[in-house]
């Protein structure tokens, strides 16, 4: 999904999610160095095609330009905390949205400290239902790396279903998957 569109989101400030163990709360400038970390370490993005940050400048940015989108009303990007210290752990998007507005692409990265643990799945399935539920999407893609296995096992345990029909033109190596709405 390349092209974007804009929602009128149906509340007045950033939504916070909560779960059993983490807060999804808004990016704030304490973010900073792990935003540049999550956007600059080797680890996390193995499987991701994307120029990493260079400098701190450039994580800086990246907020700047997803609280704009958030503003405008083209993306959600929360901060996953751990509840009790509320520092940023990781990272979980809605964003790209169809023309018609029932559809939203998932992204996610997490500390390797914080992997394995079930955090991701826990944040995720929290915004598939938030994604669902208030903002009526339909459908929710993720794109993953073929050989992100962890990715895979994540996305599929949250009910996505490989795409086999479905390329990404701008990278052969990623395939896509999708879960629908349960009426």
């Amino acid at each position: 999904m390349s092209t974007m569109h804009t929602l009128d989101f149906p509340f007045q400030s950033f939504p916070e999610l909560t779960t059993s163990r983490l807060l999804l709360r808004n990016l704030n400038s304490n973010d900073q160095e792990m935003m540049f970390f999550l956007r600059s370490d080797k680890t996390v993005n193995a499987f991701i095609k994307r120029e990493g940050a260079k400098k701190i400048e450039d994580a800086i940015d990246f907020m700047n330009m997803i609280q704009k989108g958030f503003e405008d009303g083209d993306n959600i990007n929360w901060a996953i905390c751990r509840k009790e210290d509320e520092k940023m752990i990781g990272s979980v998007c809605l964003w790209s949205f169809s023309e018609d507005l029932k559809t939203a692409e998932a992204g996610y990265s997490l500390h390797p400290d914080y992997q394995n643990q079930g955090i991701m799945n826990e944040a995720l399935s929290k915004v598939i239902e938030f994604g669902f539920s208030t903002l009526n999407f339909e459908h929710i893609v993720a794109y993953t790396h073929y050989a992100n296995q962890n990715s895979l096992k994540l996305l599929e345990k949250n009910g996505f279903k490989l795409q086999k029909e479905i390329k990404d033109p701008g990278n052969e190596n990623n395939v896509i998957l999708s879960v629908d709405k349960v009426s």
